[in-house]
């Protein structure tokens, strides 16, 4: 049996450790935030239909931040519970985003840090076998380094099918400040 393999195993492993609890530390830095969150909830009526079916939609956003150091991380939970439509595969929307924000909190307008638009268009019209609109989506977590009294914001914007109107901004409540 060769001996001098023994030494160069024992490196191998105590790097392989080192490696895996420096990766196992910068994989997931957001993990262990603790996070400050505000939800609101409103109902939206579809601008594109004005027929005598239930058209309108429940969407709820919670908005979160959390801070470490100087950096604050944001992330948006976005649930609907929309109308049922006869035609499964309609089109009701020509655009749908989430606007997620990091603001500064400061005397007078806030001034957005930085922000990401989160699109939602499929998300929205995809609906089950009975037509339900009903869903879920959690945006990827945005980051960004924001002095203190930094806080997240989300705009739901909503484009409707043939209405003429374009983009139309839903304003939700932002995150406690971090």
């Amino acid at each position: 049996m060769n001996t001098t393999k023994y030494p160069l195993l024992v490196a191998t492993a105590a790097l392989a450790v080192l490696f895996g609890m420096i990766s196992a530390a910068t994989a997931t830095p957001t993990a262990a935030l603790g996070y400050r969150c505000s939800t609101s909830t409103q109902t939206i009526d579809d601008a594109g239909y004005s027929g005598p079916a239930p058209d309108n939609w429940d969407i709820k956003i919670q908005t979160c931040a959390a801070r470490s150091g100087s950096t604050v991380y944001a992330y948006a939970d976005i649930r609907w519970n929309g109308p049922f439509y006869s035609n499964q595969n309609a089109t009701i929307f020509d655009g749908a985003k989430v606007r997620l924000q990091i603001m500064a909190s400061r005397e007078g307008t806030d001034p957005v840090v930085t922000e990401r638009d989160f699109q939602l268009k499929d998300r929205l019209e995809t609906a089950t076998s009975s037509g339900d609109r009903d869903g879920h989506y959690r945006t990827p977590t945005i980051s960004h380094r924001a002095g203190s009294g930094a806080y997240a914001n989300a705009v739901l914007y909503l484009d409707w099918h043939k209405d003429g109107h374009g983009y139309q901004g839903h304003d939700y409540k932002g995150s406690p400040t971090v």
